[in-house]
C-alpha cells in the first residue's frame, strides 16, 4: 500500500502527544480533546508543519468518524456537496459529531466554492464539524474565518532549537527502523535546511535513502560552490547556463533557493537592486504554491532577477 511505502504516512503521528509543535499551540489542541469536542477550525501555516496531522490525531484520539477532502483535487462545488452530504447524512459508527477535514481549502474558488462551503457548514452543523487547513489564510473568505477558530502554525525563533531537536530524534528513529545507515551531521543539515517543513525533510531523506545511505554525498548540489556558480551566471546574464543550473538544482526546493539569494543579496548585489529582488522573491514564492511546473517558475524568477538586478 502507498501509506506503507511513504514514510510521511507510515510514520505520521496518531496521537497529539507525538506531534512536534510549540508547547502553547499543542496545549490548545489538547484542551479540545480533553473536552471531547472540537469546534470548527481553520488551521493555517506553511506547508509540511503538521496541520493535517494535528487534525487527524485529535479525531483519532476521540475515535470520531471523519473524512478527508482535498480542496485542490475536489474543488468542484458539486463534488464537494456530494462528498459532504453523503458523509453527513449516513449513520455514524461512533458517538459524538462527525468531522470533515478539508485540506488545502485555500485552493477553493473564493467566488463560488468557498461561499457554498459556508452554507454546508451551517446546514450540517448539528452532526458535522469542519476542520479546514490552508497555507494562505488571506485566500479564505471572511465568512469562513468567522465560522472557525483560526489557529496559526507559526514557530517563533526561540522554539526552533527544541522543535528541530525533537524532529532530528524522530528522523533518526525512522532511519534506524528502516535500517538505513546515516551520518548524524548530514541528517541535522537536512532538518535545518527544511525546518519547519517536516514533510519535506522526511521526503528528502526517503529519496536519498534509495542510494543505500545518508552521507555527505547527498549534499553536493546544495554547496556554496554550486550557489556561487548561479551568482556568476546571473551576473553574466547567461540565460542558457542559468537554465541548465536550474535543471540540476530545482529539486533542492525553489523557495529555499530564493531565500538563499535574499540572504546573500547584501554581499552579492548592488544596494539599489535589493528592493527589486525582494519584490520578485515575494511574488514568485507566492506563485510557487500554485504553479504546475516549479522549474519554469524558478527560471522565470531568475530571469527577472537577471534583467532587473545588478551584481557586484
Amino acid at each position: 500500500m502507498l501509506d506503507d511505502f511513504l514514510w510521511v504516512e507510515k510514520y505520521r503521528p496518531n496521537k497529539l502527544d507525538d506531534v512536534i509543535l510549540p508547547a502553547e499551540t499543542k496545549k490548545i489542541f489538547q484542551q479540545f480533546v480533553d473536552q471531547g469536542n472540537i469546534p470548527n477550525l481553520l488551521l493555517t501555516g506553511s506547508a509540511g508543519v503538521g496541520k493535517t496531522t494535528v487534525a487527524k490525531a485529535m479525531l483519532d484520539e476521540l475515535q470520531a468518524d471523519y473524512i478527508v477532502v482535498n480542496g485542490s483535487l475536489s474543488g468542484n462545488i458539486d463534488t464537494l456537496r456530494t462528498d459532504i452530504m453523503n458523509f453527513a447524512t449516513t449513520v455514524s459508527f461512533s458517538e459524538g459529531r462527525k468531522y470533515v477535514i478539508l485540506d488545502e481549502a485555500d485552493y477553493l474558488n473564493p467566488q463560488s466554492t468557498q461561499p457554498a462551503l459556508r452554507n454546508f457548514m451551517e446546514e450540517y452543523s448539528k452532526n458535522c464539524g469542519f476542520i479546514l487547513t490552508c497555507n494562505f489564510k488571506n485566500r479564505i473568505i471572511n465568512p469562513l474565518h468567522s465560522r472557525c477558530s483560526v489557529i496559526d502554525f507559526t514557530f517563533a525563533k526561540k522554539d526552533a532549537p527544541v522543535l528541530a531537536g525533537a524532529f532530528f530524534k524522530r528522523i533518526c528513529d525512522i532511519l534506524d527502523i528502516e535500517q538505513v545507515p546515516y551520518e548524524k551531521p548530514v541528517v541535522a543539515e537536512i532538518v535545518n535546511k527544511h525546518y519547519p517543513d517536516w514533510r519535506r525533510a522526511i521526503n528528502e531523506l526517503q529519496k536519498y535513502s534509495a542510494t543505500g545511505k545518508i552521507d555527505t554525498g547527498i549534499l553536493a548540489n546544495s554547496t556554496e560552490e554550486s550557489f556561487a556558480t548561479l551568482i556568476s551566471l546571473l551576473k553574466e546574464k547567461n540565460f542558457t547556463g542559468m537554465r541548465k543550473w536550474v535543471g540540476v538544482n530545482v529539486d533542492s526546493d525553489p523557495t529555499s533557493i530564493m531565500r538563499k539569494l535574499y540572504d546573500k543579496s547584501s554581499d552579492k548585489m548592488q544596494p539599489n537592486s535589493i528592493p527589486q529582488l525582494v519584490l520578485h522573491i515575494a511574488d514568485y514564492q507566492y506563485k510557487s504554491a500554485f504553479v504546475g511546473d516549479q522549474e519554469v517558475n524558478l527560471v522565470a524568477f531568475l530571469t527577472q532577477v537577471m534583467a532587473d538586478c545588478e551584481f557586484k
